[in-house]
């Protein structure tokens, strides 16, 4: 996903048609739309031809984008969960553990990097109605591995907006919400995380078209990501005036909403109550 959109990025600015970046690498155009979607694998070949085709000379950039192509090539840890993951999900995780940078906003629940085992469990399982109890802890299981990530050595800086209806809409019993609301608590004061809350109080705000994460990497070159998700499908957007948008509404939710350490107080009113 990362390396397809880059080189789209190259060919469009460069003014050339799939038809001709396809010519030159001996493939047709819909194979180029594969590989900008990043449906199909990087032969280095190719890679290294569409980088000539479109001009790009300077051999760090070049090293830097076959690096890219050949970590495509590895199927992730998480593609053993293949078979209890939506097909458009596996890309989202790809991106996410590449991130130097995921901000994040959601509304329904809780942040999948925040969950707890239980809070986790509660969710899949009624996001999965009929599943068997196998395959929703696979899919907790999944969860619970990404989140490794998030207190890795080379952790990403998180920083996440929960609107207060995530905290208060229930999931699982009393002890599952009062365990997730003190697992929020905790995880907040890592110094990779920023984690706040806005509130009911403050009314409209410019999260109203729903949950939205923004990822960006630590290669210069490569543009930010931000990721929808649908019920039957997610978007990933790349495009620099897209992008621009949800940037710009991200910081106004943090601008707006109680710093990390009112939210943690708000956190803890919220414990006293459950």
């Amino acid at each position: 996903m990362l390396l397809g959109s880059h080189l789209r990025r190259l060919r469009e600015s460069r003014g050339i048609t799939r038809e001709k970046a396809g010519y030159s690498i001996r493939a047709s155009e819909s194979k180029i739309s594969r590989m900008e979607l990043g449906r199909v694998s990087f032969k280095t070949r190719d890679v290294e031809d569409l980088l000539t085709l479109y001009g790009i000379a300077d051999e760090a950039e070049r090293t830097s984008l076959l690096s890219l192509a050949k970590e495509a090539n590895v199927a992730g840890w998480w593609h053993s969960y293949s078979d209890v993951l939506p097909s458009w999900f596996p890309t989202y995780v790809g991106l996410e553990g590449a991130a130097s940078l995921i901000r994040s906003y959601e509304v329904q629940f809780v942040h999948g990097l925040l969950q707890t085992e239980a809070y986790a469990h509660a969710v899949v399982a009624r996001g999965m109605k009929g599943a068997s109890e196998a395959d929703i802890e696979r899919r907790v299981a999944l969860r619970l591995e990404r989140q490794k990530y998030l207190v890795s050595e080379s952790a990403p800086d998180f920083h996440v907006v929960l609107d207060e209806a995530a905290l208060r809409r229930p999931y699982g019993d009393r002890e599952v919400m009062r365990g997730q609301l003190q697992h929020l608590i905790d995880i907040s004061q890592r110094p990779n995380v920023r984690l706040q809350v806005m509130p009911f109080s403050f009314g409209g705000h410019a999260g109203e078209s729903g949950a939205f994460t923004v990822l960006s990497f630590p290669e210069s070159d490569l543009s930010d990501v931000v990721y929808l998700e649908q019920l039957t499908s997610a978007l990933y957007l790349d495009k620099r005036e897209d992008v621009t948008q949800y940037e710009k509404a991200m910081k106004e939710l943090q601008q707006d909403s109680p710093g990390p350490d009112e939210s943690r107080d708000l956190l803890r009113g919220l414990l006293q109550l459950s």
